[in-house]
Parts: C-alpha cells; sequence; structure tokens
C-alpha cells in the first residue's frame, strides 16, 4: 500500500550502485581507461575544511542522474542546468560541511550516526543476498565501486538530519505551548483524524485492469455484505513481503507497526486518493476500491480517533515550522564561519555569499527592530509607575 512509505534516497543510491555495476561495470571501466585525468582542486573553504572539485563533481553526477531519468531531460538539457544551478549546488556543499561540523561537536552524535550508516548499508545488503559488510564491499570492489563513498554519502545525509533535528527540530517540538497546539488544532480538525486499517490489495501484475477492477468490486461487495474482513483478506489480499511470501497470511489483512501493534495513521499523511477514499467512514466501515499504481485496495477502518492527540499535533506543527528555522539556522552557522571561494570559484559563489551576507543583515535589523517595539510599551509602563 503506497502510504508515503517510501525507501530512503541513501537506500536507492545503494541500490543503484549496485544495479550499475552489475549492468555497466565492463563498459564504464573501459571509458575510464581512456577518459583523460583531471585533476582535483579547492572550490571553497569552510572553517578548516576545504570543499574540493572531485566532491562538487560528484554531486553535479548525482544531479544530472536526476534530470535527466526523473525529470526527463537531455543530457544536453541536463548540463545546462547544473551550469545555472552551480551557485546553488556549491552553497548546498557550505551548508553540508557547516552541519558535519555542528554534528562532531555534539557528544556521540558521531558514533550514532556511523551506527545508523552501517545497520543501513548491512540492511540493504541483506536484501540484495549478501550477509555482511565484507562481502559487499568485496563485491562492489570487483565490479569497481567504492563502497566507502556510498557510505560517505549516507553518512552526510544522517548527519544533516541528526544536526537539524538536534539543534532545531526538537526545540520546536518541545517549546510548543499548550495553547498554541490547541489553537492549531482547532484550525486544522480534519488533519489530526487518526486510524488503524486493515486492507485487501490485489495486483495489476500481469492481468487487464478490467479483471483486477471487477474482482475488487465483487470482494469490496462481501466485504460490505457483512462478511468477515480478516477472512476475505487471507483468501484474497496479494501483497507480498520482501520474500515473496503473502503477507495476509500473518497479518489477516491488518497494517501493523514494527512492534506488531496496529499502525496509526493520520489521515493527512496518507496518499489524498487513499485519505479521501476512508475520511468519512467510521470504524468497521469498508471503502469501496481504490485504484493505485500497483493495484487496487479494499480498506476497513478498524478504529477511528478524531480527538486531541497531543504528540500529532506537535508533529505537524514542529513539521510546518521546520523549514523556515532550518534556513535560519543555517543562516546563523554561515554567519560565525570563515567561508572562502578559491580565486577560479569567486565568480561562481562569491555573488550568492554577499546576497546572503545582505539578507544577514536585514534579518538582524528587523530582529532590532522587533525587539525595540516589544521593549517601548514596558519601558512606558515603568515610566508611569514612577
Amino acid at each position: 500500500m503506497q502510504l508515503k512509505n517510501t525507501l530512503s534516497r541513501a537506500s536507492a543510491l545503494l541500490f543503484a550502485a549496485l544495479a550499475l555495476a552489475v549492468a555497466f561495470a565492463a563498459p564504464a571501466r573501459a571509458q575510464e581507461e581512456s577518459a583523460p585525468v583531471v585533476l582535483d582542486e579547492p572550490v571553497v573553504q569552510v572553517n578548516n575544511d576545504v570543499i574540493m572539485l572531485s566532491h562538487l563533481k560528484r554531486e553535479n553526477a548525482d544531479f544530472r542522474e536526476v534530470l535527466v531519468k526523473q525529470r526527463g531531460m537531455t543530457a544536453e538539457q541536463a548540463d545546462a542546468e547544473i551550469a545555472k544551478k552551480q551557485p546553488e549546488i556549491i552553497f548546498n556543499l557550505i551548508n553540508e560541511a557547516l552541519l558535519m561540523q555542528k554534528g562532531k561537536d555534539i557528544p556521540r552524535m558521531s558514533e550514532d550516526v556511523e551506527a545508523e550508516v552501517n545497520r543501513e548499508v548491512l540492511r540493504v545488503a541483506n536484501q540484495s543476498g549478501l550477509k555482511t559488510l565484507d562481502e559487499l564491499q568485496a563485491a562492489m570492489q570487483k565490479e569497481g565501486m567504492s563502497l566507502s563513498e556510498i557510505k560517505a554519502t549516507l553518512r552526510a545525509q544522517y548527519m544533516k538530519q541528526a544536526v537539524l533535528q538536534h539543534e532545531v527540530d526538537s526545540k520546536i517540538y518541545f517549546g510548543l505551548t499548550d495553547a498554541e497546539l490547541h489553537q492549531y488544532f482547532d484550525a486544522h480538525r480534519d488533519r489530526f483524524a487518526g486510524v488503524t486499517i486493515s486492507e485487501i490489495f490485489l495486483s495489476l501484475a500481469g492481468r487487464s485492469e478490467a479483471d483486477v477492477k471487477a474482482k475488487a468490486a465483487q470482494v469490496a461487495t462481501q466485504a460490505r455484505g457483512g462478511a468477515d474482513f480478516s477472512d476475505l483478506a487471507a483468501k484474497f489480499s496479494e501483497r507480498e513481503d520482501e520474500k515473496g511470501a503473502r503477507v495476509a497470511e500473518k497479518t489477516k489483512g491488518q497494517h501493523l507497526d514494527e512492534n506488531g501493534k496496529p499502525r496509526v495513521y493520520l489521515l493527512s499523511d496518507m496518499q489524498p486518493a487513499v485519505g479521501d477514499a476512508i475520511k468519512n467512514l467510521k470504524a468497521g466501515q469498508v471503502s469501496e476500491p481504490i485504484k493505485t499504481d500497483e493495484g487496487y485496495l479494499i480498506l476497513r477502518v478498524n478504529t477511528r480517533d478524531d480527538a486531541f492527540n497531543e504528540n500529532f499535533v506537535r508533529g505537524a506543527l514542529t513539521q510546518e515550522r521546520s523549514d523556515k528555522e532550518h534556513e535560519n539556522y543555517l543562516r546563523g552557522l554561515r554567519k560565525e564561519a570563515y567561508i572562502k571561494p578559491a580565486d577560479n570559484y569567486k565568480e561562481v559563489v562569491q555573488p550568492l555569499l554577499d546576497k546572503d551576507r545582505e539578507e544577514l543583515k536585514a534579518a538582524d535589523k528587523d530582529k532590532q527592530e522587533t525587539a525595540s517595539k516589544q521593549a517601548a510599551p514596558e519601558k512606558k509602563a515603568k515610566s508611569k509607575k514612577q
């Protein structure tokens, strides 16, 4: 079921690397042998770290792959877009360097991130039929791939997330007052309906949509007519786990969390087509068949809770405020940092750094003016008392 459960970007990169290694290893090596050697060079200094051209090239290559494979651009269009976005790409690398530096200063964060990197790599390796990191490394080395580069990508991703969560998100989350939470809940009640569900999934793989749609309608009629939903799920649901076993044989169609308990979904977190199909259902009611990219779903709402849930509201409000506060935090890091582009890259990077400094000055000025306005009534009140 597509309820925003997607593989992490880092895992996807790892799978892609393994697939590319198998499919294109020999041609790639042939190209490398004939390609001219490009010397590495500094792009920009960020405090005591230096962003190198090799790092920038890897970022450009990742971006090019997204533009070509996901956005359908030609190679020429992708190269033009990369050239246009080059200042922003370097600017993002500056932010990444600052977050990595900050993470090293936070006790135990580096160790925790490294452990998470190893767990993620091992998990993906196991799914690829490899039992240990050593086996993965040997397989990738054999095909000319670098596990260290993939782990570096994971490390940077996890460290950035960890720092922003520790320094920004947690402070928003725990700093929200009861008044803010209830005011937000009252204004967005429709977002906070929590449901637990069971599903019957019918796959489109290898079948005509008309046949699957008709079968889904037939099963939905039985479920809505009073047939036991768990029995129907065990008999008809076709979703499989990673090993190819039918999930419903164990779960009877229930969606469970990692602890084996019914998983609670917010309607607002579901795909629009799914959320819309069940938003008006009461506990015990069954939906009409829902078309997805993979097939058809029939959902039963097992429980429904429309009451105020503090954790849900805190999470939603934190998420809503996080983008702006992340940028404010990064702006503060840049303000305190020593950032110096190399001579060959000043023309590309310096205009964006100058713009950033002007925005910093404007933001500081706004803060001072706001503070002065807030202080003025207090001064008047004190003078009246005197």
